[in-house]
């Protein structure tokens, strides 16, 4: 089998909505050569080396709907295009992207298929399908192949390249099928996201948003100042004071009354915050490290309890979390750096990355693990006697739900602590020895307020209820069901794509929408070119959903641009098909039937929202057949009035456009509105230019689904000219 190879011809990342899914994917073009004469069954050995190195394929489903029924395919007979596509599924289930879609189709050509798998990330899912292919022709080929290692790299690409668990809860909320609000990434990396789009978008930044105000944000970062603010509205906060230096902080330790709490006065993450301090020993050890950590320090009266973590979103307490006490049992023989190991950092929840609720630990680097192990008599080399316990840190990660234990008392408390600082999303840490009752009675106290609070906490509680905090962010930033979207127009088909779109656009801006079109004549936000050349394309729409002064959007979307990108939008409140000539859409990106065609045009028509409408040539049967796949309603337009299609949907009482007498006329079942005469079209050359007149039908059907008065759709049509 040595000769045996895979290549890959082409690989395009196809960005959005595409004739295979709605989801990104990366649609490759692959080769089995000579393995088109040998499918799975009939290659010695092999299933058996695929499933060594890939056990968990045992759960890929496949066309047999059930656990197991991939290896069933492969077991009798299939061919490497198609265990490809399952293989880089699985390399990405491994590195952290569950589930996915995938197909694997043949093309004309012998021993030559399309390859389709879901796309987390262009990056990441190349990486996969291209180790993919090594770990595929490794077992054809009997050869060794270190999966380990390959999913540890894989893995280690995802976490760096896709979002944080923070803002990947947030987005999944809002993308949900009971709120459907897009989504784009800003960044390629990184977790700066819009929801929704143009005008009516707003941003997120981990728990951060385009509400979240910088003075606020500013006012947390000093915890002096946070404190003094709280404080003169009531809200109990723990006496201490700024202090200059180790003298200092010892001689407010003495006014304040010992234990003490020694902190960074603009630190975060708990770094560099040491608590329960009892000598001025201690406090001038204590400075020396916090000082390190910020401009200034705080010895502040230590609180009695354990430290808590309540989540105020838009002043609503919607999750609490306790934090737990790190500690180590001696066995007699393992030094504290070794126990921490095997007895701390070896919870799987524990990890460098955002996506591990834990910490890990480190004596080396964490000064307050350190000072606090020293304060039992030990460091990092000693060897605690079996069954002594050794207290590493009191605090610092929130492992614990107690939403429902905290007293409505506190919760308020907390509200007002946010809305003091003027933040929309809070962290806000206090410390109590009882959550469930209130502050005042036990002496507890707000400690800090946190602008861009960890979310992980909440949605992977050791113990405890996971809490919807990334819903509770949507609902916030899109209250009562608002989607956040524009008004999309998406227009295609074979011929007059550009026309009908700069008339749509006309209309929308007659009616008053700041309006962005994307088109083969260029790039336009309210009717300023702001991109020449042309811009039917995904990065030209892409740039219109992204500019928060567009209102509306029309954009102009060819076969090819469906063939090779995808759509910018997810969903669409109109689109539009002019026409359709399968043939000049033959012999590019392997289309060579009119099904392949209908499966192209299609997607337009697959993106309408239930409340939009497909608006559709009724001369084209083919169009016709897709008015069946939309989920709103469907606008037909003709020159011809008796056409059997139309006359057949106006019985049913539905909405039509079309020309007689002379006249552009809507009609919604029998009911007929007649809205201007062809000969005072300019485009239409006096009503002499038949496809001219297909294209205004076109246009009118479309600004008519989009509510634009019939006034407005005649003065655009009389005064729209070609430029």
């Amino acid at each position: 089998m040595k000769s045996k190879d895979i290549k890959f011809l082409e690989i395009r990342y196809l960005r959005g909505p595409n004739i295979w899914t709605y989801r990104p994917v990366i649609e490759a073009l692959v080769d089995i050569g000579d393995l088109e004469d040998f499918p799975s069954n009939t290659i010695p050995g092999f299933y058996e080396r695929l499933t060594t190195l890939l056990p968990s394929l045992i759960e890929h489903r496949c066309s047999y709907g059930e656990r197991g029924g991939f290896l069933r395919r492969l077991q009798e007979g299939t061919w490497p295009a198609h265990i490809l596509e399952h293989v880089t599924l699985e390399l990405q289930n491994l590195a952290g992207m569950p589930g996915g879609f995938g197909k694997a189709r043949e093309v004309s050509a012998r021993g030559v298929y399309r390859v389709v798998v879901r796309a987390w990330h262009e990056d990441v899912t190349r990486a996969c399908l291209f180790a993919g292919r090594e770990l595929l022709l490794a077992a054809i080929q009997d050869e060794s192949f270190d999966v380990a290692t390959t999913v540890a790299q894989l893995t280690d690409m995802a976490e760096r390249k896709l979002l944080g668990p923070s803002t990947g809860c947030i987005v999944d909320a809002a993308t949900a099928k009971d709120r459907r609000i897009p989504a784009i990434r800003l960044l390629a990396t990184g977790n700066l996201v819009q929801l929704g789009y143009g005008s009516r978008s707003r941003r997120i930044w981990t728990a951060e948003t385009d509400r979240t105000s910088a003075i606020a944000e500013g006012i947390s970062r000093d915890k002096d100042l946070t404190k003094s603010l709280l404080a003169s509205c009531g809200v109990p906060v723990p006496e201490g004071r700024l202090v200059d230096s180790a003298e200092d902080a010892c001689e407010a330790a003495a006014d304040i009354g010992y234990p003490v709490v020694v902190k960074p006065s603009d630190g975060n993450h708990a770094r560099g915050v040491f608590t329960n301090l009892e000598t001025p020993a201690e406090v001038e050890s204590a400075y020396a490290a916090a000082v390190d950590e910020g401009s200034g320090v705080i010895v502040e009266r230590y609180v009695r309890g354990s430290e808590h973590r309540l989540l105020v979103i838009g002043g609503k307490l919607v999750a609490a979390a306790r934090g737990e006490i790190a500690k180590v049992i001696g066995d007699g023989e393992s030094t504290i750096d070794q126990l921490i190991d095997s007895q701390i950092n070896s919870d799987p929840r524990r990890g460098f990355e955002e996506e591990f609720p834990l910490d890990i630990i480190a004596l080396n680097d964490n000064p307050v693990a350190r000072l606090e192990v020293s304060r039992q008599g030990f460091s990092g080399d000693s060897i605690p006697p079996a069954g002594r316990e050794v207290l590493i840190v009191r605090s610092g990660n929130h492992t614990d739900d107690v939403t429902d234990l905290v007293h409505p008392d506190t919760a308020a408390t907390a509200s007002l602590a946010a809305r003091i600082v003027g933040l929309d999303i809070a962290g806000v840490d206090l410390v109590c020895e009882d959550i469930s009752q209130p502050l005042d009675e036990q002496r507890g106290a707000i400690v800090e307020v946190n602008a861009g609070p960890g979310l992980l906490m909440h949605l992977k509680p050791e113990a405890g209820e996971p809490r919807p905090v990334g819903r509770a962010i949507v609902d916030q930033l899109f209250p009562n069901g608002d989607d956040g979207r524009i008004p999309v127009i998406g227009v295609s088909g074979s011929f007059g794509k550009t026309t009908v779109a700069n008339l749509v656009a006309r209309f929308l801006a007659l009616s008053g929408k700041h309006t962005g079109l994307a088109c083969s004549d260029g790039l336009y936000v309210d009717r300023r070119c702001i991109g020449k050349g042309d811009s039917a394309n995904w990065s030209a729409a892409n740039r219109l959903l992204m500019n928060r002064a567009v209102d509306a959007a029309v954009l102009e979307n060819g076969s090819d641009t469906i063939l090779s990108e995808g759509l910018a939008y997810d969903r669409c409140l109109v689109g539009v098909i002019t026409n359709v000539d399968a043939t000049t859409h033959f012999g590019r990106y392997h289309v060579e039937t009119p099904e392949q065609v209908f499966t192209v045009l299609r997607t337009q028509v697959d993106l309408v929202l239930p409340s939009g409408a497909a608006v559709l040539n009724a001369h084209h049967p083919m169009l016709v057949e897709m008015a069946p796949l939309c989920d709103g309603e469907v606008i037909f337009f003709a020159t011809d009035a008796e056409l059997p299609t139309l006359v057949a949907h106006r019985a049913q009482g539905k909405r039509a456009v079309f020309a007689r007498d002379g006249q552009v006329i809507l009609a919604s079942g029998q009911d007929e509105k007649a809205v201007v005469s062809l000969e005072a079209i300019p485009l239409t050359d006096g009503g002499r230019v038949d496809f001219e007149i297909e294209n205004v039908l076109a246009a009118t059907a479309a600004a008519w689904a989009l509510a634009i008065a019939p006034e407005i759709i005649r003065t655009g049509l009389e005064t729209f000219t070609i430029a």
